[in-house]
């Protein structure tokens, strides 16, 4: 077999095998293949597809590529949640201490931000002590032990991915949904949950630009999953406008401890309140409605919050500043952004938003970059709020003053002004399952 003919097969458009994909991936973790083979193949992928054969095998070898986390030492169901990425988005900061508060075991490997989206390892971190590396042995005795471990992603699982996503970066091949499909459930098929809900953004803050984008990806990771046999749904949310009113890691950790201590209502409440009722919808086999009903007890008698806190002390973290979140670090500088007119804001680019938070500090460029926890923003008006003239519509924060100025150009770049209302869109635009 010669990686030069599965290239040229699937260049003209033909189905590869199941072992013509299993010597794909094998030979360009060994170093066998070369990144100019690989990039080739990629390209061929972008260009002609994949059926949904293809991707279950594709997705399958990268997740056996390394390490498959086994679980099997955990009682309960496992449960897993991701989101393909956005502004603002801390729900599984707010998702997974209420669904272990019912008795679902999460046992969970997250991410650190780049570009204009956050990552949920970052806001972690942000609390002092908080350990996302923990040893394996570990991880799991602390999902044994309180129902929630949330860690970073391990240096062994799904390298085959780490390897393809460096070169689709590079190569302009990013933008495939086969490809971004398996990347994502590869990773999510190593980490062994038995139960996975996806949060599909689409909009101007995600990588999905159209609702029609997102199902299709949607229905391709819930096919894959089946496959795989593992009990996967995904929701289709939107993600035009920055989820919550903060953005940067430690003013989100602050507005996820407000809803689970208070069940503040918001766009933030009602996407965690879905997930997290469809998560124990599949892990407990019941109505939706028994399950959202399940969901919203545990925000309002406060076991979500109570179990957010035992997550916090388990994994090392400073338990007071949750309990008092005003013991957090705080910016040097603080500036308030207003409304130049009166009217109501039409649109907010959250790609835009997020990148604005980057420049105060609050994101990276490049995976080296080190992070500014107390930078970020505060939306005091979004999308569909009426402004008069000077209204405080946002307040940014920063340990620089000279980025102050750039950072205020690009958010005011990002917002939009009309007379009239605009239509509002539904936050959940569908469940795929």
């Amino acid at each position: 077999m010669r990686i030069y003919d599965i290239i040229s097969k699937k260049r003209d458009g033909i189905e590869l095998l199941d072992e013509e994909i299993s010597f794909f991936i094998k030979g360009y973790v060994n170093g066998e293949i070369k990144d100019y083979q690989a990039a080739a193949l990629l390209m061929a992928i972008y260009l002609n597809g994949m059926n949904d054969r293809e991707m279950t095998t594709l997705t399958l070898e990268m997740a056996h590529s390394g390490d498959m986390l086994d679980l099997s030492a955990i009682e309960g169901v496992t449960v897993d949640k991701h989101s393909t990425g956005g502004v603002g988005d801390k729900t599984t900061l707010i998702v997974a201490p209420i669904v272990a508060s019912l008795g679902c075991k999460v046992a969970k490997m997250s991410g650190r931000g780049l570009g204009h989206t956050g990552g949920t390892v970052d806001k972690l971190e942000s609390i002092d002590g908080f350990n996302v590396a923990p040893t394996p042995e570990k991880f799991i005795e602390t999902v044994q032990k309180t129902g929630i471990c949330v860690v970073g992603q391990t240096g062994d699982l799904a390298p085959a991915d780490k390897k393809l996503y460096a070169l689709r970066d590079a190569t302009a091949t990013v933008g495939s949904i086969p490809l971004i499909a398996s990347s994502i459930m590869s990773k999510k098929l190593a980490a062994g949950s038995q139960c996975i809900v996806l949060d599909v953004k689409y909009g101007s803050g995600a990588f999905m630009k159209t609702a029609e984008d997102a199902e299709q990806l949607s229905q391709k990771m819930v096919e894959i999953g089946k496959g795989a046999g593992r009990n996967v749904a995904a929701l289709i949310s939107d993600m035009d406008t920055p989820l919550g009113k903060n953005i940067g890691n430690t003013l989100e950790v602050i507005e996820a401890v407000e809803i689970l201590r208070n069940g503040t209502d918001s766009d933030l409440t009602e996407v965690s309140v879905e997930l997290a009722s469809n998560i124990i919808m599949l892990a407990q086999g019941i109505s939706y409605t028994d399950a959202k009903n399940k969901v919203l007890a545990a925000l309002k008698d406060g076991s979500a919050y109570k179990k957010f806190l035992e997550m916090v002390s388990a994994q090392g973290g400073n338990t007071e500043l949750i309990e008092n979140t005003d013991k957090f670090k705080k910016s040097a500088f603080s500036h308030k952004i207003t409304a130049p007119r009166d009217g109501y804001i039409s649109f907010m680019d959250a790609e835009k938003i997020g990148s604005t938070g980057v420049i105060l500090g609050a994101g990276r460029v490049n995976k080296e970059d080190t992070v500014d926890y107390t930078a970020g923003i505060i939306l005091h008006k979004k999308t569909g709020d009426r402004v008069n003239k000077d209204d405080i519509i946002a307040e940014i924060f920063t340990n620089d003053k000279e980025k102050i100025k750039s950072a205020e150009e690009l958010f005011m770049s990002a917002v939009c002004f009309s007379n009239t209302m605009p239509e509002k869109k539904p936050l959940i635009y569908k469940v795929v399952s």
